[in-house]
């Protein structure tokens, strides 16, 4: 016989939400690990002491946490998963019949109160503290790199660099176009570069018109982490304009504020050769004595079949170069283009061979065929160069390359899984916002995977 569900009258049910929450739940497990005491400490100064009582700001922590963890990018999605999800209720402690705040809600806060008190950076280094904690840190080798993200730009309605009307612009311009303003000075944005841009998008000028992917071009920011390569936790993130100077620039910032921060200095720093320059590895090498474990980034191979600077061999007590035939290349001093000083306006300085050295010597086509004597120019941090050459062939260099795809790892989690693949809030502070929640959520999983629940205590017979 066909069996009917029926549902028996009650008056009165037992519900328990813990119950109905799986013990191995992401978010009971991230639950553990965060620490969301100081919120209200924190952002009591930014509220009124009249009034009507607020949201909660531990419940938009927690919602906000729920979305980043799970992917949800949409706020009003997001606060209607929250209403029918019953771990998510847990997690964000509503229980049953608990009110889930107004989208509307969320955007006031973020442009308010959160920046104001920059909690988002507050809540980020709080789980790396706790990450500390753990032990996931191993404090030896760092790695570095950026990913770009796509803005919140339409292409279309783009207009050209040259005809972006910056003078005219006034504080009754939008809050994106007010916060490119005020970024003009910053290292990470208008100061990484003079080169004006080929397009800005009016609604969110900072965004950079990029063509960094090979194909269609589109605004981007870029987002860099710093991360620990044992275990791939994020130590820091700060977000840039998607271009190598700004990149360079913000793993500076964030090496620093790791140091300052948390006082570790690592040992050894890998990343690809966009941060090989010769004025970030002497900085590296000089200013922090971190061993980089980078490629060099250096343009002075030749293709034509000539001698490179490689073939050179350079005497540091002598100060001279040496050719291929034993002949001598000495500092020059006397140019238009060399003052007194022998240093050039790129910041080099240039060693020539004589010309009577030159003129019957075999080599000659395969050195300097178009000229009558052989130049080589020196860049004055190429001893921070020359370090990093000698670090290639170590075993500890191979090591920290390969633990270097970490940091891939990690951008592409952050793309597919957590989909953020383009962001939502615009501006160089919504980038920040965007970034800071992101890597907190990653963090958080890392802990989750790698800190088990304990064991539940047996219930007596």
């Amino acid at each position: 016989m066909m069996g009917m569900q029926t549902a028996p009258a009650q008056l009165f049910y037992d519900f328990c939400l813990d119950d109905h929450v799986p013990e191995d739940h992401l978010l009971r497990r991230i639950d553990r690990f965060l620490d969301l005491e100081k919120v209200r400490t924190e952002l009591k100064p930014f509220y009124s002491n009249i009034g009507r009582p607020s949201i909660d700001p531990e419940l938009m922590m927690r919602m906000l946490i729920v979305g980043y963890c799970m992917g949800i990018r949409s706020e009003r999605r997001l606060c209607e998963e929250i209403h029918l999800n019953l771990a998510y209720r847990w997690f964000c402690h509503l229980g049953l019949d608990g009110r889930v705040p107004d989208h509307s809600t969320f955007s006031r806060n973020r442009h308010g109160r959160f920046r104001q008190s920059d909690m988002l950076r507050h809540l980020f280094e709080t789980v790396v503290e706790r990450c500390l904690r753990e032990g996931l840190v191993g404090g030896e080798g760092f790695a570095v790199d950026a990913s770009l993200i796509a803005a919140d730009a339409n292409k279309q309605r783009s207009v050209p660099g040259d005809q972006w009307p910056i003078a005219s612009l006034g504080a009754d311009a939008g809050r994106a176009v007010r916060e490119y303003l005020a970024t003009l000075d910053d290292a990470a944005f208008g100061a990484a570069s003079e080169v004006k841009p080929k397009f800005v998008s009016p609604s969110d000028p900072a965004a950079q018109w990029t063509g960094a992917h090979k194909g269609h071009a589109f605004f981007a920011y870029a987002t860099n982490y710093l991360i620990d390569t044992e275990n791939a936790v994020i130590l820091d993130v700060e977000a840039s304009r998607a271009i190598r100077q700004a990149e360079v620039g913000a793993s500076r910032t964030m090496i620093d504020r790791t140091a300052r921060r948390f006082g570790i200095m690592p040992r050894h720093l890998a990343a690809d050769s966009a941060y090989g320059s010769a004025a970030n590895l002497a900085w590296l090498v000089k200013e922090r004595q971190i061993e980089p474990h980078i490629p060099v980034f250096d343009k002075s191979n030749r293709t034509d079949g000539t001698f490179s600077r490689s073939d050179f061999v350079f005497d540091a007590e002598r100060n001279h170069y040496t050719c291929p035939q034993g002949k001598l290349l000495v500092q020059f001093r006397r140019t238009f283009a060399t003052p007194r000083s022998g240093i050039t306006k790129e910041g080099t300085r240039l060693y020539r061979s004589s010309k009577s050295d030159c003129q019957g010597c075999a080599f000659k086509p395969k050195c300097c065929p178009n000229t009558p004597q052989r130049k080589v120019p020196r860049d004055l941090d190429e001893d921070a160069r020359d370090v990093a050459r000698s670090l290639a062939n170590t075993p500890a260099y191979e090591r920290s390359r390969h633990r270097r795809k970490k940091i891939e790892m990690l951008f592409a989690h952050l793309k597919r899984i957590l989909r953020l693949g383009r962001l939502r809030l615009r501006g160089p502070s919504g980038a920040r916002d965007e970034f800071l929640l992101a890597a907190t959520a990653q963090n958080l999983r890392k802990l989750a995977k790698l800190r088990a629940m304990p064991a539940a205590c047996p219930v007596p017979a």
